[in-house]
């Protein structure tokens, strides 16, 4: 098993990008990785770490970097010899098992829809990060691949959801809904109607209707189905509440004695919530329906984080989701 990561995209890269690596390699002794990026800047800091290069680590000489603020298209045409693009086209040319990533958001679903490309068949390749509800776990497919959609690509999108919810969360019967602004089936754009309509109808997946914004944490949906604008909205909506919640409570328990003695009280179990709910754990969220698996890791991603989303991109290898889709279509 061989993951290719690019070492110089994210916030932190490249040191937190290399000894995520590093941390990956000693959680799973079947796993090689490659990464990309300036040789010489990583020689260094295994240098000044002290650590000699692992022997399942493979580094890929670059010359260029991927900036946040280069346009993604420009830049995966003009820069080939950036860590991004050329950790792609290892994927592509089979090099490599599965594609992590926490650069620029754009490019690297631009660069991986037109270097490793589509799954014959797919129309759009969608991001589908996981979700903690009452009942257990839910993906939520799209969140920002696609801002704009076409009715029959929200089949699709549920038919990659459920394969995905089956194979990686190992739930038997995933039910999916439509987020909307209503449960009625004649609420919502006429994009989303006519959504809804296909959906009902589709094989192979199980449609619940339309599920509330509200709603989304209930769990009574575990693949919950988006276009990417109102996806992405809902994501992060969820995600700020959660970071101002906890900053509630906490300013709350450290008000005076009695409650600092609550909170320590509770410090267990709040943290164990917060686990739950925190991105590093999971790494990143997959891009389903190309040819390969390519996680987007959060640009903010620590050691752990890499760690976590190399991990995660092996298991899609392992478990064959690509080849399940492809499997789907045919």
């Amino acid at each position: 098993m061989r993951i290719v990561v690019d070492g110089f995209g994210g916030d932190y890269a490249p040191k937190e990008t290399l000894f995520g690596c590093v941390e990956a390699l000693k959680a799973r002794e079947d796993l090689e990785i490659t990464i990309t990026g300036n040789q010489e800047t990583f020689l260094k800091l295994f240098r000044d770490a002290g650590q000699a290069v692992p022997k399942r680590l493979e580094i890929i000489n670059t010359t260029e970097v991927v900036e946040n603020e280069d346009e993604p298209i420009a830049a995966i045409r003009q820069k080939k010899d950036s860590s991004l693009v050329v950790a792609l086209k290892l994927v592509s040319e089979g090099k490599g098992d599965g594609f992590v990533s926490a650069g620029n958001t754009g490019a690297v679903l631009t660069g991986a829809t037109l270097i490793i490309k589509r799954i014959h068949g797919i129309k759009r390749a969608a991001l589908c990060p996981t979700l903690p509800t009452k009942k257990g776990k839910a993906v939520i497919i799209d969140v920002g691949a696609n801002a704009e959609c076409k009715p029959e690509f929200y089949p699709q999108f549920a038919m990659m959801g459920t394969i995905y919810a089956k194979e990686i969360l190992g739930i038997e019967h995933p039910k999916s809904g439509l987020i909307n602004i209503g449960v009625e089936h004649h609420k919502g754009t006429s994009t989303v109607v006519e959504a809804h309509s296909l959906l009902k109808e589709a094989a192979n997946i199980d449609f619940v209707g339309n599920i509330e914004a509200r709603d989304i944490l209930e769990g009574n949906a575990e693949v919950l189905v988006s276009d990417g604008w109102s996806g992405n909205i809902a994501l992060k909506t969820l995600e700020g509440t959660a970071a101002t919640l906890f900053y509630f409570l906490k300013h709350a328990f450290y008000k005076n004695i009695l409650t600092k003695l609550a909170a320590a009280i509770l410090k267990p179990g709040m943290k164990a919530i917060k686990k739950m709910m925190d991105a590093k754990e999971v790494g990143g969220a997959p891009l389903l329906g190309l040819n390969a698996p390519v996680i987007k890791a959060h640009g903010n991603s620590d050691r752990v984080a890499f760690k976590n989303a190399i991990l995660f991109a092996a298991k899609l290898a392992d478990k064959d989701v690509c080849g399940k889709i492809r499997s789907h279509l045919s």
